[in-house]
């Protein structure tokens, strides 16, 4: 989204030429990741796993803030307690993977990797709340799970990633289903304050929804491509899973009821929407929120005398001021640091010299935009945090731009397919409520149905597909 005219690291492809090329170049060159010797998987490096380490503390602070504890279940689960819900299994079973031995011995019961844990859960559950009194529970748990994904991408899809997975268990319907809204509505501000990426929120068709649930909701992100990126998940399960696991609890008036329950999560997929939605021709592009390194300070003829310890001053004077910042005092060229640093999305460079030091004062360069400011030395704490807020907001309103101009509206099939081929985006249209016209779009033109809005438009009487009454308005759009 950033708009530099400087191409700086010419390593990295042009986004318009190749994306998904691009977008490689950018998770290799900013240190990002490296590929393993387990297939499927990768490699979190300390810059990546410090974008995830902030995205975690501020997501679990909100969970905290809502009543929610962290907990931690076991990661295999046996092959009897995943059958224990048919439609959960059968959602699932493509991508388990297996564990048949102990050491050289083949285990009584096969167990998988867990790839979620609502089982385990209905199991803990069921031993764990017995009286009106036990509920809520509102759980959440840190871990990683493993899925066998046959085509993998570097934070998008991996066969084992890391992520978090809420579960939580209700006395009523009415507080499961204000539960589920809650964390989806947690999710979109997350994302648009936190990350600055503007999301849409609604419900998943019957066919798109997580297996075993009643209901999915999402919140669907567009990025610089056109493609969307599913960034968050939350499920209404109902008593569905409490009846298959015997979840009950005795009411007020002592009478055995099932639980309702809810499922969910997002996952390190949100670092390659971070990637995708903001990053330019010169690689990472970080919202100040979630960058390692908010400031990057880099002396300039450094080896003049006081250079260094002025630096040296001005990084501690920021540090206290609860800046994340760093001293690049190398003995690399400034021309290589303003690279490597514009690389790995660093939202403010610092840039100070003898001539700066002497006129009291330094020179800040967005990364966003690539603008250049001189302020005073005297007031640096308070103008480097005024400008890290006024970048935060900058990035999500330009997102927010992007996002909104890439929404199309289709009132025929012709138009529509028109509109996906050639206008990468949401596109807006119509549908009867059938599962064979929702498919025959996905075959005719490869866009998918993202979710069902709260707030519906009439856009027109018919189903874009079959011409019969329409239910609803979806958006859709091609996928990662």
């Amino acid at each position: 989204m950033a708009n530099n005219k400087e191409k700086l690291v010419e390593e990295i492809t042009s986004r318009d030429v190749d994306f998904a090329q691009w977008y490689t170049d950018v998770v290799k060159k900013a240190d990002l990741a490296d590929y393993s010797s387990v297939k499927g998987c990768m490699i979190m490096k300390p810059y990546s796993y410090g974008i995830w380490e902030l995205i975690q503390q501020q997501l679990d602070r909100r969970f905290k803030d809502s009543g929610h504890q962290n907990v931690y279940l076991p990661m295999f689960i046996p092959e009897s307690l995943l059958q224990k819900e048919k439609d959960h299994v059968e959602g699932f079973a493509p991508e388990v993977a297996w564990v048949t031995h102990g050491g050289s011995a083949p285990l009584a019961e096969k167990m998988c990797v867990r790839p979620t844990s609502e089982t385990l859960f209905c199991e803990f559950y069921a031993k764990d709340i017995n009286s009106y009194r036990d509920l809520p529970k509102l759980y959440n748990q840190w871990c990683s799970v493993v899925r066998w994904e046959k085509t993998t991408r570097p934070f998008l899809r991996a066969v084992e990633f890391l992520w978090q997975e809420g579960h939580t268990a209700h006395a009523t319907a009415e507080e499961a289903e204000k539960e589920t809204i809650l964390m989806l509505n947690t999710y979109s501000e997350f994302c648009e304050n936190v990350l600055a990426i503007p999301v849409l929120k609604g419900r998943k068709t019957e066919k798109e929804k997580f297996a075993g649930a009643k209901a999915t909701y999402s919140i669907e992100a567009l990025m610089h491509d056109g493609k969307a990126l599913q960034a968050g998940t939350s499920h209404y399960f109902g008593d569905g899973f409490a009846k298959a696991f015997g979840i009950q609890y005795t009411d007020a008036n002592n009478t055995l009821q099932y639980v309702h329950q809810t499922s969910w999560g997002v996952t390190i997929r949100l670092i390659g929407a971070l990637i995708m939605v903001h990053g330019d021709d010169n690689g990472l592009v970080l919202p100040p929120a979630v960058a390692p390194h908010q400031v990057v300070i880099v002396p300039i003829m450094q080896k003049k005398e006081g250079v260094l310890a002025k630096a040296n001053a001005v990084k501690d004077l920021l540090k206290a001021a609860g800046v994340r910042v760093i001293l690049e005092d190398s003995d690399k060229s400034p021309g290589w640091k303003f690279a490597e640093h514009e690389m790995r999305g660093v939202p403010i460079r610092l840039e100070l010299g003898p001539r700066d030091i002497e006129n009291g004062q330094a020179v800040l360069a967005r990364r966003d935009n690539g603008e250049k400011m001189t302020v005073t030395l005297e007031n640096i704490d308070a103008e480097v945090k005024k400008l890290l807020a006024q970048i935060q907001k900058d990035m999500l309103v330009r997102a927010t731009d992007h996002l909104n101009e890439h929404i199309y509206a289709a009132v025929t099939m012709p138009e529509f397919a028109d509109l996906v081929e050639n206008s990468p985006g949401f596109v807006k249209a119509m549908w009867c409520g059938d599962a064979a016209c929702e498919e025959k779009v996905k075959e005719e033109t490869g866009a998918t149905s993202r979710n069902i809005p709260f707030n519906e438009e009439k856009l027109a009487d018919t189903c874009i597909c079959c011409g019969k009454p329409a239910k609803h308005m979806v958006y859709w759009g091609k996928a990662y």
